[in-house]
C-alpha cells in the first residue's frame, strides 16, 4: 500500500530536503512498495539524512525503508551491513545504492541506549558491544579512513574567515590525530557513529546497531562519539559539569575497554572539534564551549 503523507509532512519534507526530493521520493515508494511487497506502516518523523519508514513486507517481514539521496555514504553503508551480516548491526534485506534506498531489519522493541537511565549501565552496555565489534574490512579501498576525514574538514575549515578560531582547533585535532594514529595502528571497520541512538534493544534482550558511517583506523577511534553523545540533551553546561561528567564515563571505559584515559580524551578532543566543524560545513553554529571542554580536558 502506497504511504500518503500528510500536508505537514509534506511540507517538512520539501522545507529539509528540496521540492524535488519530494517528487523522487513519491516515486521511490510506488518502486520499490510493489518490488518487496511492502506495506508502509508509519512515517518516522524524524527529518535527517533519509525518510524513514516502518513497514511489513511480504518478503522479509518487519522491516525499515530509507531513502535518502544516492552518494558514498549509502554505498559504504551498505557495505557495512553486508560485511557484518546481521551480527551485532541490523541485517540488511534489499538495497538500490545507485537510488539511496535501503530496506533493514526493524529492531522490536528497539529502545535506545540513550533510555537507560543509569550511567554504569549505559557504559556497560556500550563496552559489551565495543569490545567484539570491529573487523578487518574485506575491501579496505572502498571505506575513507578516519584520518581522511578529519583531513578533508581541516582543509574545508581553512577556507572559512569566519571560524579561525576553531579552525586553529581544528589544525591541533589533526596533529593529535595524526599521533594517536601512529600510537594506535589498527585498520579495523569502525561504525563511525556509534553512540546512543543507533544502540537499540531487540527482543532477545541484546542491542543491535543501525546506521553505520563505514571508516576505516584504529577501534579507539569509535569511542568518543558516544561520550559527546552523553550530552546531547544539555545544551550549555559549565566545565565543571562537563568535566565531572566526562571523567565519570572515562573512568568507567578505561576499565572495561581497556583503553587509557588520556587517549580517550585525545579522541574526545579530535572527535569535538570535528563535528563542530561539520556543523559548520551544515550551516548551523558550533558549539565552541564544548570543544575548549575538550582541549582543556586533553591539556590537564
Amino acid at each position: 500500500m502506497i504511504y500518503n503523507f500528510t500536508q505537514e509532512e509534506k511540507n517538512k519534507i520539501i522545507e529539509h530536503y528540496g521540492e524535488s526530493f519530494y517528487e523522487e521520493l513519491l516515486k521511490s515508494l510506488r518502486i520499490y512498495t510493489e518490488k518487496w511487497e511492502l506495506d508502509i506502516i508509519e512515517f518516522v518523523n524524524y527529518y535527517s539524512v533519509n525518510c524513514i519508514f516502518i513497514c511489513n513486507s511480504k518478503q522479509f517481514g518487519e522491516a525499515v525503508l530509507k531513502i535518502g539521496n544516492p552518494c558514498k555514504e549509502v554505498f559504504t553503508e551498505i557495505s557495512v551491513l553486508k560485511e557484518y551480516g546481521g551480527k551485532h548491526y541490523c541485517k540488511l534485506f534489499d538495497s538500490d545504492a545507485e537510488n539511496g534506498i535501503i530496506l533493514e531489519e526493524y529492531i522490536k522493541p528497539g529502545t535506545r541506549l540513550r533510555e537507560a537511565q543509569d550511567l554504569k549501565k549505559r557504559t556497560t552496555s556500550f563496552s559489551k558491544i565495543f569490545n567484539k565489534l570491529h573487523i578487518e574490512p574485506h575491501e579496505s579501498g572502498i571505506y575513507p579512513t578516519y584520518c581522511d576525514w578529519v583531513s578533508r574538514i581541516t582543509e574545508y575549515m581553512s577556507k572559512r574567515e569566519d571560524y579561525k578560531e576553531l579552525y586553529k582547533l581544528m589544525l591541533k585535532a589533526k596533529d593529535v590525530c595524526l599521533e594517536l594514529s601512529d600510537e594506535y595502528q589498527g585498520k579495523m571497520l569502525l561504525h563511525g557513529d556509534l553512540h546512543h541512538d543507533n544502540i537499540l534493544l531487540g527482543d532477545n534482550n541484546e542491542y543491535k546497531i543501525i546506521d553505520p558511517k563505514g571508516v576505516v583506523g584504529d577501534p579507539i577511534f569509535d569511542i568518543s562519539r558516544f561520550i559527546l553523545n552523553e550530552f546531547y540533551d544539555y545544551g550549555y553546561v559549565t566545565y565543571n559539569f562537563y568535566k565531572e561528567h566526562v571523567e565519570a564515563v572515562v573512568k568507567l571505559l578505561e576499565e572495561s575497554i581497556q583503553v587509557p584515559a588520556d587517549t580517550i580524551k585525545r579522541c574526545i578532543f579530535v572527535e569535538m572539534t570535528m563535528v563542530n566543524c561539520w556543523n559548520v560545513e551544515s550551516g548551523e553554529e558550533p558549539e565552541m564551549h564544548y570543544v575548549l571542554y575538550a582541549e582543556a580536558m586533553m591539556n590537564e
